[in-house]
């Protein structure tokens, strides 16, 4: 079969031929249908020595269960998406928070340890996996299940109420998700971020109001006009740390920051703003796949899904290049066996 693969004896994106893998225990054997370009991907110095597949956003359909993974709710045929961590228990205190944090194992990443989806056939524990439901196109819902349910949880975990203003800093695909996400949920959203073009496709999705932090000198005043007092919560999903340290200002008093991109440097923040309500900070995540049914059954709902740019695997290191230069719009999802 044909995968993108990082290979760091070349250091850089190539398209090889490797061999269809087969699934062991708890595991499903997945005919790729698409796979999205994350921006986690870009990492790419993170992977061991050799190649590996990347990718870690994709649904496809099951091709083959283990035995081991029978009567477990899938049949052979159905159409799935899937959490990207293998090697974990699923079961521990850590894995009911997240499983990075199991306590028995050592979790892997597939798309940064081990084989991605990029590629036409992948592995897939079945303890990972969820039905995508009909109302849903499989072209257009790889990047639900990472970027899609982080977006989910992170408004979720906001806990407002209709009517009140959530800041959406960062509007690239993350921030689409999230501004959907909540306009579904009745609340007003304000898309802050620097590029036009990703504050115009907000707009379309459905924000109330949009502010260019960068050409704008007076985009926290601006925010706090349009909102009254501030937001009532801003979710950064950014990794730029100036990013943080702006979006604290678009808050109204006891406003909720919501922590989703990962810096490069650890935030600063003000104990004394903290302990007297100046603002408050919570986190989440793409997290465990027990809370991803909650998010798809709310997506399928609402019958929400991205703006994408469709690629061939061909292009994957283009399209890697693209994406670090800022050129990617919407995300990019290259569509296997069309």
């Amino acid at each position: 079969m044909k995968a993108g693969q990082y290979d760091s004896a070349q250091k850089k994106i190539v398209i090889k031929d490797i061999p269809i893998p087969e699934p062991a225990e708890n595991q499903f054997l997945v005919k790729t249908h698409a796979a999205s370009l994350c921006h986690s991907d870009l990492h790419l110095e993170l992977r061991p020595e050799g190649s590996i597949t990347i990718g870690h956003e994709g649904v496809g359909y099951i091709e083959k269960i283990h035995p081991s993974a029978e009567g477990k709710g899938f049949q052979v045929g159905d159409p799935i998406g899937w959490d990207y961590f293998i090697g974990c228990c699923f079961e521990c205190d850590g894995c009911q928070v997240h499983n990075l944090r199991c306590e028995r194992q050592q979790p892997i990443l597939q798309g940064f340890v081990a084989d991605g989806y990029f590629q036409e056939y992948c592995i897939v524990d079945y303890r990972n996996a969820v039905i995508v439901p009909p109302e849903l196109d499989m072209d257009r819902s790889a990047p639900l299940f990472c970027a899609g349910i982080t977006a989910y949880h992170a408004v979720d975990s906001c806990e407002l109420q209709p009517g009140e203003w959530i800041a959406v800093v960062g509007c690239g695909g993350l921030g689409q998700y999230a501004t959907q996400y909540a306009k579904a949920m009745g609340l007003k959203v304000v898309g802050v971020d620097i590029s036009d073009d990703v504050l115009e496709t907000v707009t379309a999705l459905g924000a109330d109001a949009v502010v260019n932090s960068r050409t704008n000198a007076q985009a926290v005043d601006e925010v706090k006009k349009i909102t009254g007092k501030g937001a009532h919560a801003a979710a950064v999903f950014s990794g730029a740390n100036a990013a943080y340290a702006s979006a604290i200002e678009l808050l109204r008093t006891n406003g909720l920051l919501m922590v989703i991109g990962i810096a490069a440097k650890d935030l600063q923040v003000s104990t004394f703003d903290l302990t007297t309500g100046r603002y408050r900070i919570k986190a989440d995540s793409t997290s465990i796949p027990q809370r991803m049914p909650k998010a798809v059954e709310f997506t399928a709902k609402h019958k929400i899904q991205p703006q994408v740019e469709f690629r061939k695997l061909e292009e994957l290191p283009q399209m890697v290049e693209d994406m670090q230069a800022g050129k990617s719009k919407y995300r990019q999802v290259v569509k296997f066996h069309t």
